[in-house]
């Protein structure tokens, strides 16, 4: 595992918000958002002051908690921690890519269909809008369902975010996942870019699949999940 002090993947979501997520930004200055119909993540130093916090505050959405990266207890009065999540980040420089003819690139009009196979498989929050973030494939059965999807979600400068790898269990063991990471990763190359990724410390299989398709860890980040005072779910003490 390398990491490199102030590297713009220490930081992606202000990085990607900054610059070509910009539209799909709320707030400003040191503490930003994707619009919550887009995604959920926030952006945030890693040692937020009082006012940053306040700003937090302002763009939290009630009852969905924050996810605040490498942000550690105590944290101001009134605010609430209800869990955490490990996360590794994968550097994908030496992914070996691959167009896929049989890939369909999907949009706002699969909406419905996305949020579906992500209901039945779990790969990580997605809401409608997300799929507007860059470019998203898909690989349909003979009757036409959606069974498996890839796409890319953060974009800070040279780096486009491979996500929302999720397969249908009925289709798993097929390589179809490996498929979408290799095309996806196509198409960030051909842009210039090089793919990187996130997901569970947990997610033993996922971190096995990533790591024999030539992902690096480059990166340990613990993701801390809290209420800030006025938006914890109604009957929280």
């Amino acid at each position: 595992m390398t990491t490199t002090l102030g590297h713009v993947l220490d930081d992606p979501v202000r990085a990607s918000l900054r610059g070509a997520h910009a539209r799909f930004r709320l707030g400003d200055g040191a503490v930003v958002r994707y619009r919550p119909d887009v995604a959920r993540f926030v952006g945030h130093p890693v040692r937020p002051n009082p006012e940053e916090f306040d700003a937090l505050a302002r763009l939290a959405v009630p009852g969905i908690p924050l996810s605040l990266r490498g942000v550690r207890e105590p944290l101001p009065a009134g605010w609430r921690v209800v869990g955490e999540v490990p996360l590794v980040q994968y550097d994908g420089a030496a992914l070996a890519t691959a167009p896929d003819d049989d890939a369909e690139v999907l949009g706002p009009r699969n909406a419905d269909e996305i949020l579906d196979l992500v209901a039945r498989t779990r790969p990580g929050p997605f809401e409608r809008r997300t799929v507007e973030l860059g470019l998203y494939l898909g690989l349909r059965d003979e009757r036409g369902r959606l069974i498996a999807a890839a796409g890319e979600r953060l974009h800070p400068p040279g780096w486009t975010e491979i996500s929302a790898v999720c397969t249908d269990p009925a289709h798993r063991g097929r390589g179809l996942a490996t498929r979408l990471v290799r095309a996806v990763g196509h198409h960030i190359r051909q842009r210039g870019d090089t793919p990187f990724l996130h997901t569970s410390a947990e997610n033993t299989s996922a971190r096995a699949l990533y790591e024999g398709l030539g992902f690096e860890l480059r990166a340990a980040i613990p993701l801390l999940l809290v209420h800030p005072p006025a938006t914890e779910p109604s009957g929280a003490s």
